[in-house]
């Protein structure tokens, strides 16, 4: 059936360009993912003490989340090639938001492990099915942009997931509060649905000329590994930066706690403000999107770590930092674009859910080892070891990028032999 589109709802659509809200439905979406990552932790307490349990049991729930999330986003990256993405996106909000919810009900700790696994598994589709859409549905010119919002929108779920709970859980209780943001992924997915004309589905709109990478073809291509390393490399080392930076200025710089503190917060708007100053830049220069990323990277890694071995006020780090997350964060979308460049589009799904999922697993690389070094008087070295690490994820995104050059002169090459063959 066909809905026949109002007047009122031609002129409301038109007051909205349709790449506008593509990047609203899509944002959302993800600023749900995000948001439920951290609806968790600050309800520790209150799963203490109702299920009686210890610290590391409750460490143990959204570690199965994330957990979840990193395994399934490759295999879902190939469902969304194959079958489309919207479809997924739509089941896939109303089974994390369900689960969510459902955990405000849980009688005993092991319910809450499985929901919580079954909603990082719904969680995974994000990357794959995102990126899939905004590569067909956004116009070229704006897809900096377009990349850049919902990177952010990620941002701000993980930003606003811990006050906003804490809140709900203080005035109806900790179950309420899970009940009540479960039950914003029905609209969020009923959005979806009804604007759903406008997403547009490389696995519904393009033939495929050729078959479709393999599993063992994606895992084991060297540019595909590269760029997983290169993900993996930049998360592990802002995680490491995120979890410890308080702690390393307070403790090893002598800085007042609520400077370190500053700091940090200066660290992550840095962060967030690089995403959309990167987003805006790359859509107007896409021709040095690699030299856009090295050297904002790099200048990233030389600020974490001058703060690392520099004698260090409070001011000058909260500058300085701000300034290395500025970097970092303007990294972000040219390396997105940079990725999807090197993949044909019936790819994309898999390919960002496999490399996506690098993302996941290096932020859980360097918090512990990190944490080891303090414990053991080298708190020192933490900053430094970040840089480096930063470092190091730039000659992977170098490599990754020759590679994929020659990959593509390679296919271009067979693709002329056999039409002459022909």
């Amino acid at each position: 059936m066909v809905l026949q589109r109002t007047p009122g709802r031609a002129q409301n659509s038109a007051m909205i360009s349709r790449d506008a809200r593509v990047n609203i439905l899509i944002g959302n979406g993800h600023f749900l993912s995000h948001f439920y990552t951290l609806s968790l932790p600050p309800l520790f307490l209150f799963l203490q003490n109702d299920f009686h349990i210890t610290y590391a049991e409750i460490g143990l729930v959204p570690v199965v989340m994330a957990l979840m999330a990193a395994i399934m986003q490759t295999p879902y990256g190939f469902l969304v090639d194959r079958f489309g993405a919207r479809r997924f996106l739509v089941i896939n909000t109303l089974i994390m938001s369900l689960a969510i919810s459902a955990m405000g009900f849980a009688g005993s700790y092991w319910q809450l492990v499985v929901l919580a696994g079954i909603s990082g598994a719904a969680n995974a589709v994000y990357h794959p099915a995102d990126y899939t859409i905004l590569a067909a549905s956004i116009r070229p010119e704006k897809m900096g942009q377009a990349f850049a919002i919902h990177t952010f929108t990620g941002n701000a779920g993980f930003a606003l997931a811990p006050p906003v709970v804490a809140v709900l859980a203080s005035f109806f209780g900790w179950r309420e509060a899970l009940m009540i943001v479960g039950l914003i992924g029905i609209p969020v997915a009923a959005a979806i649905v009804w604007q759903s004309s406008i997403l547009q589905d490389v696995a519904g709109t393009q033939k495929k000329k050729s078959s479709s990478m393999t599993l063992s073809a994606l895992v084991f291509d060297r540019t595909m590994i590269l760029f997983f390393c290169f993900y993996l490399l930049g998360s592990a080392a802002g995680s490491g930066v995120q979890a410890w930076l308080i702690t390393i200025l307070h403790q090893v710089k002598g800085i007042e706690l609520a400077l370190a503190s500053s700091a940090l917060t200066a660290y992550m708007l840095g962060t967030v403000s690089g995403i959309l100053f990167g987003g805006w830049v790359v859509d107007r220069s896409k021709r040095y999107v690699m030299i856009m990323v090295a050297s904002l990277t790099g200048a990233s890694s030389l600020l974490t770590f001058f703060v690392g071995i520099a004698p260090m006020t409070g001011v000058l780090a909260i500058v300085l930092m701000f300034l290395s997350g500025l970097g970092l964060g303007g990294s972000r979308t040219p390396r997105d674009i940079m990725l999807k460049d090197a993949v044909p589009p019936s790819e994309i799904g898999k390919v960002f859910g496999f490399v996506s999922s690098g993302l996941a697993l290096g932020s859980a690389l360097t918090p512990v080892p990190f944490g080891y070094l303090i414990d053991n008087g080298y708190g020192q070295w933490v900053l430094v070891i970040a840089s480096i690490i930063l470092v190091a994820s730039i000659f992977c995104m170098g490599t990754a990028r020759a590679s994929g050059k020659s990959q593509a002169a390679l296919d271009a090459e067979a693709a002329e032999a056999a039409g002459a063959a022909e």
